[in-house]
């Protein structure tokens, strides 16, 4: 039997999904080193698709559990934003359809910006619905972050098209009479979750980006508000502008020192 050449054996590899295929066992017969080592390659990427397929199954643990209690439209909530010295807080409220499929959707702050984009046109484009709600800066020194995050969370929920009759909310109880879980790091736990971390990531990090654009001198598209060596030294040079947020200790600093 004449061998295939690497090129072949590569398109062909390319295209296999399962290893229960007469193909792979002939192949894997092929002595040659490039052969092997496009195996070795091909079985190290099926591990990876199997690994992110039980990870997404496993986060779907609790959206499995309200569809069988008899729910249908199961919202997940999650903001981001707690910890910048400037911005907004944004949360995210998304509704997945019951047959979302996306390996590798986990808490936003474990993907790449990259793959964060990905993933966000992927939520935008399959889900039932999605709506962003925010707390400005202002608002973050007149409530404190703790409130300013649960209003941003209700001003997204209270924006759906679609009504959710179960929520699963990151770490947070909030004041409304439909049925809610909190789960402490839910973006980790539960796919809708994660969804809306996605979302309300890309989104705020959007905002800050085109904050730079407008004040070029404090760098936000690299630190994103947060107090970096890069923003500080910023801060104490061009002073404090209206997104900062005066409440938080670092800026309270460069104001005190410079009255």
């Amino acid at each position: 039997m004449t061998k295939k050449t690497i090129i072949e054996v590569k398109n062909i590899l390319e295209n296999l999904d399962t290893e229960e295929v007469s193909i792979l066992k002939e192949l894997s017969e092929d002595d040659r080193k490039g052969v092997q080592k496009l195996i070795t390659s091909w079985k190290k990427k099926q591990n990876e698709k199997e690994q992110l397929r039980t990870q997404f199954y496993d986060m779907m643990y609790y959206e499995k559990q309200a569809y069988k209690q008899g729910s249908n439209f199961i919202a997940g909530i999650d903001e981001v934003g707690r910890g910048p010295l400037a911005g907004p807080v944004v949360a995210a409220c998304v509704i997945l359809p019951k047959d979302f499929y996306l390996p590798g959707l986990t808490d936003s702050k474990k993907l790449s910006k990259a793959k964060r984009e990905e993933f966000y046109e992927e939520i935008l484009r399959y889900a039932i619905a999605v709506e962003v709600g925010e707390a400005s800066s202002k608002e973050i020194d007149r409530f404190n972050i703790y409130q300013s995050s649960k209003h941003a969370m209700m001003r997204a929920l209270e924006k759906l098209s679609q009504k959710p009759d179960y929520l699963l909310v990151d770490a947070m109880k909030l004041p409304t009479s439909i049925p809610q879980l909190d789960l402490i790091k839910g973006d980790s736990r539960s796919i809708s979750i994660a969804a809306s971390s996605v979302v309300a990531k890309v989104t705020r990090d959007r905002y800050m980006e085109d904050l730079h654009k407008k004040y070029p001198n404090y760098h936000f598209n690299r630190h994103m508000g947060y107090g970096t060596k890069v923003h500080l030294e910023a801060l104490e040079t061009y002073g404090v502008m209206d997104e900062h947020r005066t409440s938080f200790a670092p800026i309270k600093q460069v104001i005190d020192s410079g009255s």
